[in-house]
């Protein structure tokens, strides 16, 4: 028997002795591999939804002046002080000051500023009155010039409605912490402080590819015995909501070395390589045969859950392959648990896996299996309990639930079903109608 028909057999023998793994065995054996990735900087407008590559610290106390919280004057407070009804204060208003204006004359006491909520108040006044809490009086003076005054009925104490310096903030204080997912929050945060441009982790370059000769393009009109590729387009929606960038790369048909050529391409301008279909033991399952190869180191090709059994991982040339299953739920569910989080330690998140929570089962799921499931299904809530409830159809080949399904369900391995009622573990995804 020669090199090659030996290799290819002891591939083929490889292919069928297939040894199952826990699932958080198989997760922890991508890690690893993922390594963090370089960092860019991004203009703020268009860093939502990245990932902070830095600890971002505040450049400049915030607030960086004292400002009045609210409509009023701005006064000395020591002006008020045993002043009531039977004794009220009269205070001479000397300037008005707008919002992002600055202070036109130095307070004395007797005398007080017009302010506006957000306005800079004078360095010499510590205290802001509310304007209702005022009664304007108009006075002229020896020279018949008109005057206004305001009338105090109770004593303002020192610090009252007045914002100051470094009150949320001190200069050098951390705001946001390396590893942050930046939303709306943080966009407004990094905005207040002037940082403009904003330095985030790289995206991960993601190269999405299915094989099979019975699939046709979304763009082709429907054949017998044929199906729309639509998984890849599946997952590079899941790749973008993960934070990387998809490539869309043709269908390959099964044909070993073509896919051993196109995957050894996808790997010279990607990060990740991710396959959907030809990782099962048929004749035609491409993928389960190229992984065994000599310039591939396999992690695992089966994993001890449904749907999704025979997902596999392989490192090429220190890149993460991963070939999923070609049946829509078992790819969607592959891809959750285990390239999102290779994406997310590229990316140098703090969440690698998808949050974590308990929750009533609301109808009764009768399957059993001695590999943990994760059942797509519907989060809801009643009388103030968490409920779940399981998908119709959750067949391993099934599409059509995905898109109402904003939980995985984990149902432990069984030989009775579980009951409803029961609490069970949930995954949240990152997406659903709730």
């Amino acid at each position: 028997m020669s090199n090659l028909a030996g290799s290819e057999a002891g591939g083929k023998a490889e292919k069928f002795r297939r040894q199952a793994i826990e699932v958080s065995a198989a997760q922890a054996s991508i890690l690893p591999y993922a390594r963090l990735l370089d960092c860019e900087r991004v203009l703020l407008a268009e860093a939502q939804g990245r990932t902070l590559a830095e600890n971002i610290t505040a450049p400049h106390p915030y607030p960086h002046f004292r400002r009045s919280g609210m409509d009023g004057f701005a006064i000395i407070s020591t002006d008020t002080k045993g002043c009531s009804s039977e004794q009220p204060v009269e205070l001479e208003v000397v300037d008005e000051i707008p919002c992002g204006s600055l202070p036109n004359v130095k307070l004395v006491s007797g005398t007080a500023a017009r302010i506006m909520t957000g306005a800079k108040v004078p360095d010499e006044a510590d205290a802001v009155i509310m304007f209702e809490m005022t009664k304007e009086i108009h006075k002229k003076d020896a020279n018949h010039q008109k005057k206004k005054y305001i009338e105090i009925r109770r004593e303002i104490e020192v610090g009252k409605n007045l914002t100051p310096v470094g009150l949320e903030l001190a200069l050098g204080d951390l705001i946001l912490e390396k590893g942050r997912h930046i939303g709306t929050g943080e966009i407004s945060v990094l905005a207040t402080f002037g940082i403009h441009q904003v330095p985030v982790v790289r995206r991960p370059r993601v190269a999405v590819f299915s094989t099979g000769s019975e699939l046709l393009s979304v763009e082709e009109p429907l054949q017998d015995g044929k199906i729309r590729n639509s998984n890849t387009y599946m997952l590079a929606n899941q790749i973008r909501e993960a934070g990387g960038e998809p490539y869309i790369l043709h269908a390959i048909e099964d044909n070993l070395e073509l896919a051993r050529s196109k995957v050894a391409a996808a790997f010279a301008q990607h990060d990740i390589v991710v396959t959907t279909g030809g990782a099962s033991v048929g004749d035609f399952d491409i993928m389960a045969d190229l992984v065994t190869g000599n310039d591939v180191q396999m992690l695992f090709n089966k994993v001890q859950m449904r749907p999704g059994s025979v997902t596999t991982a392989a490192v090429k040339d220190g890149k993460l392959l991963f070939a999923l299953s070609g049946n829509p739920g078992a790819c969607f569910v592959g891809f959750e648990l285990f390239v999102r989080p290779a994406i997310q330690k590229m990316l140098g998140s703090s969440q690698l896996f998808l949050p974590e929570f308990s929750a009533s089962l609301g109808k009764a799921y009768s399957k059993v299996n001695s590999f943990t499931r994760f059942v797509r299904g519907r989060l809801d809530y009643s009388d103030g309990r968490v409920m779940v409830y399981p998908a119709q159809l959750d067949e391993s080949s099934v599409m059509i639930t995905i898109k109402d399904s904003d939980v995985l369900i984990v149902i432990p391995p069984t030989t009775t079903g579980v009951h409803a009622g029961e609490m069970v573990k949930v995954l949240k995804l990152p997406r659903g109608t709730t």
